[in-house]
This record gives structure tokens, C-alpha cells and sequence, in this order.
């Protein structure tokens, strides 16, 4: 017996080894991992493979990103003094060119790569340029030496043609590649400068891309703004022209930021009368600070930076210098005239209502990515901060009125925004304590219930999305998981025992039955924003019955509403568009796109899919989105009672006997 025993556990132990060598050969093959699977990407290929990384996606901001890098080394000739002027044309073949008549690219061959012009290493080359150094350009837009290259990289076919030394040189690309050698043209006269001309890809930025004139005209208008020495003549085909574009002009503005801010803010009510702008050279240094801003009386502040012509969208540390210069030097005008209420204004308070553009011009900025969407450079803050502040200091003494007013409208803004913070305390802790779910509802930041609205979103990747899609002063977001309780047909104990009803009652503050306070709502207009199919519309059937049940009031004074999100979107080269059900959706297809055009039709799961961008776009910007409000009819309420009890109470036989009377007609079913 004993030696039975002892074979099989042989026998177990001999099956266990083979099963484990087994295991380790599968594992040993299918984990390969050596030198042959280390890919090196070579030349402009990076670029292509990951656009994302240098020009921020493929989207149509990305497209026109090209033009910007283009645009940014002429203004660096004309900003260093080489160039007087530049040229834009689009044309009707969608080729982009640009010219100017500074010094040129370099043509001769490069000493390190004897083989190729210096162009061609421009070109073709990541991390090339004549801008690292600082001794070709004090200031420059350009840092990293590939901006040219990847425009070259992601165009299908980019010419760029050199007048130097009385010479006319050309050299041709294609996805980054040479299409032959540099040609010298021979001779020409009275020309200097570059010219770079491209078409983008349409591999890259799908078929059908193209830049929009308006947006180059509007970059290209910009650029002379803010450097009052270049003139900047634009063009384009007038059959590419679909608004109010011209199809020529000239941009000179000596004037610089002054006449750009005074031109975007024109008709608009000011504070004060005049606008505070100037300038100031870095004496002894390279580089400059260019401001303007005006405070608006009846619109939003806005404000605009740039460092070396280089528009700073996320702003960064030259703007936190320019704000820091503006408060500090509100707040001490304040306290020299005595004003006690001067110390409680913020950066915010004064920013707030101000139309501000800033220009900074200084040698080797650092920028966050290659988009460089943000300025990070420390000593901007210090640089920006001492310029403005001695030039604002007498601006206000020398304009004592426009001072004590600007200081007045400053205090009525800071007065405003405590009053919100001490409404914010009282009126919000009880929901904030009492919820204890940190981060489940995300709150508005504007204080009272005048225009704000609160999205009851359908899951927790939804509430994600909306959380990014939402305007944070007036939308606040609760995320419920899963399926409410039905209340039609619940007894009272088991509603308040659930939680997903109890954050909602919470969120709302109004209380609930006869304890229902419509003055307590916390928000404006309450959305339902569930998925556009059968079971989004089973969830907002579920809510629609709760707020029936238990807050009838909030249906009555109109605060109840549906959104509308789209189930499909429909593409076509660069265009989308989005369609609520089937029937919209063939509606956009005839009225949108040209008969026969070939349509990518994808259909939304849920909210959940959808990114933010697409979500703010399609159902809750409040410009662009559909709601439905949530009405009680005219009739007998009691019939209505006894409606709702039917279709959502405990008896599936009077929903069934519902379904039968309607069935013929029933249409367009998404099951």
C-alpha cells in the first residue's frame, strides 16, 4: 500500500514538472523581447509617426499650427531686423505660401554634412537652426529647431525656393523627403528673402483638410500687431473666401498692442477713459515689454499674451507678472489716498473685468512642449512685473480721476466676490458635510442660484466627461450610478434608505413632500442628461417619476429639463456633424454633405464615449444645445396620477395594456 501510495505522487510530481517546463516554453516565446524589436526612427519619420508630440494632434488646430511655425521664423528676420515685410497667400489649389525679404536660408553646404546645403539640414533635419546660439537672432519665436522641419514633415509636397547673394536657389520635398538637389536658378535682382510653399498632408490630417481663411487671416493680422516694425500683406482666392474675409489687404500697425486692443474692444463701455499701454526696452539687454488693457464695464475680461510674436494661450509666467504688477499697484494707490478697503482686492478683482494683451520679447524663452501654449521662463515674471509696475505707478498719479475710479470699480468687484464666498459658506456646507462623497458632485463656483444648472449624468465615465465639457462658474455636475429606485411603487422607508436619492435631495437642498422649499433651490435648471438609447431613456423616466412623486413644484416652476445628446456622427473629410436619432440623422445627411458623398457613420454607446470636447459641443453648451423642458399638463391632475402609476407602478399588466392600444403607432424603434 505504501509503495502505491509513493508511485502516484511520482506519477503527480513527473505530471506537474512537464506541466510547468510547458508553461515556461509558452511563456519563454511568447514574451520575446530583444534587440530586433528596438525600432530607430530616422530622419522626419518621428514627426509623422507621432504628429501629436510637435504639433498637438491632428485636428484643424494642429493643421494651422503649420502655418504658425512657418510665419514665426519670417517674423524672426523681421523682429532681428532683416526683414521689412511678408507675404501670405493662400491659393485655390490649397497651397499655403509665405515670403519675406529678409536674409534667406543659408544655402551653402553645412560643414558638418558636407554632402547637403544647409537648407536641405534645415529642412529635413529635427534640431536644426540658426537660433540656439543666440548669435543669428537676439529674440527669436523659434528654440527648438523643428518647426520648419515639421511642417515639412507632414506637408505632401513643400517647396522652398532662397534669394541670396543676387541668386535664386530652389529645392523641392515630399513627406519630408528631397525630391532631387538644391537648383541654382541663376541671377535675379532686387530679391532677397524666403519662401516656403506646402500643401498639408492629407494622410496626416485626413482627406479633405484644409485651412480656413478666416483663421489665417486673423493669425496672420495678429502677427503685425505685435511688432509695429513689419508690414504684412495677405491674399487669398476669393472662390476659397465662404464669410467676410478679404481676399487682400495690408497690415501695418505702429501703434502695436494699443490699436490692436483698442480695435477688439471698440463700442464697448470703459471705466476708465483711457486705455493703459506702453512699452519698455530692457536697457542693456535684448528684448522688450509691450502691454495694453482697459477695464470693461458691461462684458467678460479677456485676456492675450504672446512671448516672440508667440501667442501664449494657457498664459504662464509673464502673465502672472503683469497681473502681479496691476494689484500691487492698485492696492498701493489705494492706501496712499487712504481708501481702507484697498487691501482686500486680488489679482482676480482687477483682472477680472480687464480686456489685457501682453507681448514680451526676451532671448531663450522655455515653453511647455513644442506647441508651446505656455510661457514657463521664471525670470519673465520679474522682468514683466518691474516694467509694468513703474509705468502703471504713473499712470495712475498722473490720472488721479481715472485712478479713483478704476480703484472703486476694483473695491465693488472685491466686495462681490466676498459677499459669494460668505454665501458660498452659509449656503453650501450643509450639502458639502452631509454628502461626504468628495469629488461625486461637482459644484458650480458661482454662488447663487440666478443661471446656474445642475447635469443628473448617467454613470461615472459620463460624469468624467461632463466634468471636463462644463463651464465651472455656472454647471455643476452629479454623476449617479446606475438605476434609481423606482418611487412609483417604493414605500417611504425604502427611499430614504438609498443613497443615490439621498445625494440628489442633498444636492438640491430644496427638501422633499411638504417640507419641499422652491426658494431653497440651489440651481436654476435641473438637466436629466442620460445615454440616447432605450436604457438612458429608462433612467430619465426613473427621475422624471422622483421629481413627480416627490418634488411636484420643481416640474411646475419650469426648473425640470431633458438633455439632448446626439446617438450619431456623421463624418465627411474634416466635417462632423451629430444627429439625434435615425430620422435627424438622414435629414443632415441630405442638407449637410453633396449627394453621393461618402459618409463615415459612427453611433454613440453612451455619454461615456463621447469625449469632452464633443460632449460641451453637442449637449451642454448653452449656445449649440437642445433641452426639453419637463412640463405637467393642463388636464385632470388625477388622471395624470393614475398615468404615471400605470406605466411605472407595481402592475406590469396596465403597462402591457398601454403598449397594445399604441403599438400601430409606434415607429423609428431603437431596441
Amino acid at each position: 500500500m505504501a509503495g502505491a501510495v509513493r508511485d502516484l505522487f511520482a506519477t503527480i510530481e513527473s505530471f506537474m514538472t512537464d506541466k510547468t517546463a510547458r508553461a515556461r516554453r509558452t511563456t519563454d516565446a511568447s514574451d520575446a523581447y530583444t534587440a530586433a524589436d528596438i525600432e530607430v526612427l530616422e530622419g522626419l519619420e518621428p514627426v509623422r509617426r507621432r504628429p501629436g508630440m510637435y504639433i498637438g494632434g491632428t485636428d484643424e488646430k494642429a493643421l494651422h499650427h503649420l502655418f504658425a511655425e512657418v510665419i514665426d521664423n519670417a517674423m524672426d528676420e523681421a523682429v532681428a531686423g532683416h526683414a521689412t515685410w511678408i507675404e501670405v497667400r493662400f491659393d485655390a489649389d490649397g497651397f499655403l505660401s509665405v515670403v519675406d525679404n529678409g536674409r534667406g536660408m543659408p544655402v551653402d553646404p553645412h560643414p558638418k554634412f558636407k554632402t547637403k546645403s544647409a537648407l536641405e539640414v534645415i529642412m529635413c533635419m529635427l534640431h536644426s537652426g540658426g537660433k540656439f546660439d543666440g548669435k543669428a537672432y537676439n529674440t527669436s519665436g523659434g528654440l527648438h529647431g523643428v518647426g520648419v522641419s515639421v511642417v515639412n514633415a507632414l506637408s505632401d509636397v513643400c517647396e522652398v525656393e532662397v534669394a541670396r547673394g543676387q541668386q535664386l536657389y530652389r529645392m523641392a520635398f515630399s513627406r519630408g523627403l528631397p525630391q532631387g538637389k538644391l537648383e541654382k536658378l541663376g541671377p535675379v535682382m532686387n530679391r532677397r528673402g524666403t519662401k516656403v510653399r506646402f500643401h498639408p498632408d492629407e494622410t496626416i490630417f485626413g482627406k479633405g483638410a484644409a485651412f480656413k481663411p478666416a483663421r489665417l487671416f486673423k493669425m496672420a493680422r495678429s502677427k503685425a500687431y505685435l511688432f509695429g516694425g513689419v508690414e504684412i500683406r495677405w491674399s487669398c482666392d476669393p472662390s476659397l473666401i465662404k464669410d467676410e474675409t478679404p481676399a487682400e489687404a495690408v497690415f501695418h500697425f505702429p501703434g502695436g498692442l494699443k490699436d490692436y486692443l483698442a480695435s477688439e474692444i471698440e463700442g464697448q463701455t470703459r471705466v476708465t477713459k483711457d486705455l493703459f499701454a506702453g512699452n519698455v526696452e530692457r536697457e542693456g539687454k535684448h528684448g522688450s515689454v509691450e502691454w495694453a488693457v482697459a477695464w470693461i464695464a458691461d462684458e467678460d475680461g479677456f485676456s492675450r499674451s504672446y512671448c516672440n510674436t508667440i501667442p501664449t494661450a494657457e498664459g504662464g509666467t509673464h502673465e502672472n507678472g503683469f497681473r502681479s504688477a496691476l494689484s500691487k499697484g492698485l492696492r498701493e494707490f489705494g492706501e496712499r489716498i487712504g481708501n481702507r478697503k484697498a487691501p482686500q482686492i486680488t489679482a482676480d478683482d482687477v483682472m477680472g473685468t480687464a480686456a489685457a494683451m501682453l507681448s514680451l520679447f526676451i532671448r531663450e524663452p522655455e515653453f511647455q512642449g513644442q506647441t508651446k501654449d505656455k510661457l514657463a521662463t521664471q525670470e519673465a515674471t520679474r522682468i514683466v512685473e518691474s516694467a509694468v509696475k513703474d509705468a502703471f505707478d504713473h499712470w495712475l498719479t498722473e490720472s488721479p480721476q481715472q485712478a479713483t475710479r478704476l480703484l472703486d470699480w476694483s473695491i465693488d468687484q472685491a466686495e462681490d466676490r466676498l459677499k459669494r464666498k460668505r454665501e458660498k459658506e452659509v449656503g453650501r456646507q450643509s450639502a458639502t458635510r452631509k454628502l461626504r462623497l468628495p469629488g461625486k458632485l461637482a459644484d458650480c463656483t458661482i454662488q447663487t442660484a440666478a443661471g446656474t444648472e445642475i447635469f443628473i449624468v448617467e454613470g461615472d465615465s459620463a460624469g468624467g466627461s461632463a466634468k471636463s465639457a462644463r463651464m465651472r462658474e455656472t454647471q455643476a455636475i452629479l454623476p449617479l450610478r446606475g438605476k434609481i429606485l423606482n418611487v412609483a411603487n417604493a414605500s417611504s422607508a425604502k427611499l430614504s434608505q438609498n443613497q443615490l436619492l439621498a445625494d440628489l435631495i442633498l444636492a438640491l437642498g430644496v427638501g422633499t413632500g411638504t417640507k419641499y422649499n422652491d426658494a431653497d433651490l440651489r440651481y436654476e435648471r435641473v438637466i436629466v442628461m442620460t445615454d440616447a438609447d432605450v436604457d438612458g431613456a429608462h433612467i430619465a423616466s426613473l427621475l422624471i417619476t422622483f421629481f413627480y412623486q416627490e418634488m411636484p413644484a420643481l416640474i411646475e416652476n419650469g426648473h425640470l429639463f431633458l438633455a439632448v445628446p446626439p446617438l450619431f456622427k456623421i463624418t465627411h473629410g474634416a466635417k462632423s456633424v451629430y444627429a439625434r436619432d435615425p430620422k435627424h440623422r438622414d435629414e443632415l445627411i441630405a442638407k449637410e454633405f453633396k449627394p453621393g458623398a461618402k459618409v463615415d457613420i459612427s453611433r454613440f454607446k453612451g455619454l461615456g464615449e463621447m469625449n469632452a470636447p464633443q460632449l460641451k459641443e453637442t449637449t451642454m453648451d448653452p449656445k449649440k444645445r437642445l433641452l426639453l423642458r419637463v412640463e405637467i399638463g393642463d388636464g385632470d391632475r388625477t388622471a395624470i396620477g393614475e398615468a404615471v402609476n400605470a406605466l411605472m407602478g407595481s402592475k406590469p399588466e396596465a403597462r402591457f395594456r398601454f403598449i397594445q392600444e399604441r403599438a400601430a403607432f409606434a415607429h423609428d424603434l431603437d431596441i
